[in-house]
């Protein structure tokens, strides 16, 4: 686990930069984990953004699961693969969105 500050913020994330508290997520949790992850230096974040972000939070509250990429773009009503074009994947998307990891059930052999 690490700690670090940003916009008068500390933000603890574990090893691989997954926020620790689900609920220390904000808007500006979100752009310190987007530029940790290399999603643009632009805070705050677009609304489209902010948008997808959000959907991904209330459906893993809801689901304890994450919705694929389609599911994503049609709930915030915005073009297909929105979440591609504006996260460079959807495990970023969902770490900047401060979701724990997902854990797949599968391990690398």
């Amino acid at each position: 686990m690490s700690t670090f500050e940003y916009g008068g913020k500390k933000i603890q994330v574990d090893d691989e930069g997954y926020l620790e508290n689900m609920e220390d997520w904000d808007e500006t949790v979100a752009c310190a984990l987007a530029e940790r992850e290399g999603v643009g230096k632009e805070c705050p974040l677009r609304e489209e953004q902010i948008e997808i972000l959000r959907f991904i939070r209330e459906y893993y509250k809801r689901f304890s699961s994450v919705p694929v990429v389609r599911a994503v773009c049609t709930n915030v009503h915005q073009p297909k693969k929105c979440e591609y074009i504006q996260f460079p994947d959807p495990v970023t998307s969902c770490k900047i969105a401060g979701i724990p990891k997902l854990n797949t059930g599968y391990e690398l052999m």
